[in-house]
């Protein structure tokens, strides 16, 4: 049954947990127990944050009907992307203790949805290359092929998601930064519009060529996350549109990292 939730659709999880067909720690023990079975074998998952993770799930499980659409679902964040309290080295020996002040804008957003963070995802220094290593991490590694690349820059994020060890994650693109470990690792990875999601705090806020967009193992979950990311927002760039609603679901991919 454990590894059976982690291969199951992101909607398809959401609407059992607010079901109460499944609880958030349930689902949260599950992808806890898949990261400690695969993630030792591809090194996608950098920070990982288990206790954290399960505390949240229970309070979460406390708020009775007041549920987000993301309620109880395990996110991690490309290390990228500062998260409070939560180390982000992007990749880089610079930043190899930095423990950020305060959240990025989708980070805020996410958790508002009923998200939870279960880590952060491995990345090139700096999101700068197509491939996914660094100096303090080390290289992820290929799910089909460890002696294969995964691509980059959002390759851990990639193979967190084809691996089971997430529903969808986190990713960012500049020069295909999304799609390209998305193809390597066979899941789904969406460059938005820019604009599209909001990107607070930028380096330059005027900059419309890196964006952030989702990892998922189908179409429909890519979209269910764009959609709780692509809300209006006062803090950074502001999207064209809302996303809506996600497209009719469909089968997941089993891949379990073995």
């Amino acid at each position: 049954m454990s590894q059976e939730l982690c291969f199951t659709s992101a909607r398809r999880l959401a609407r059992m947990i607010r079901a109460r067909k499944v609880s958030a720690s349930e689902v949260m023990r599950a992808f806890i127990a898949q990261i400690e079975r695969v993630n030792p074998k591809v090194n996608a998952i950098v920070t990982f944050l288990p206790e954290r993770a399960l505390k949240e799930a229970k309070k979460l499980e406390r708020k009775g009907a007041r549920l987000g659409p993301l309620a109880g679902l395990p996110i991690a964040y490309k290390d990228l992307i500062d998260t409070q309290g939560i180390r982000t080295t992007k990749g880089s020996l610079v930043y190899r203790d930095h423990v950020p002040a305060e959240d990025h804008s989708l980070v805020e957003r996410l958790r508002a949805a009923g998200a939870i963070a279960l880590g952060k995802t491995n990345t090139p220094e700096f999101g700068a290359g197509s491939q996914t290593f660094n100096a303090v991490f080390g290289a992820t590694r290929n799910p089909y092929d460890p002696s294969k690349t995964c691509g980059g820059s959002s390759g851990g994020a990639a193979v967190a998601v084809a691996c089971g060890m997430l529903p969808f994650a986190d990713g960012s693109d500049l020069a295909a930064s999304l799609r390209n470990p998305a193809n390597y690792c066979n899941v789904v990875g969406f460059r938005p519009t820019p604009g599209r999601v909001p990107n607070y705090p930028a380096a330059n806020a005027w900059d419309t060529q890196p964006v952030l967009g989702p990892v998922a193992r189908t179409v429909a979950d890519a979209a269910f996350l764009l959609a709780a990311r692509s809300e209006p927002s006062a803090k950074g760039s502001m999207p064209q549109a809302t996303a809506t609603a996600a497209p009719p679901e469909e089968p997941p991919q089993v891949f379990d990292g073995s």
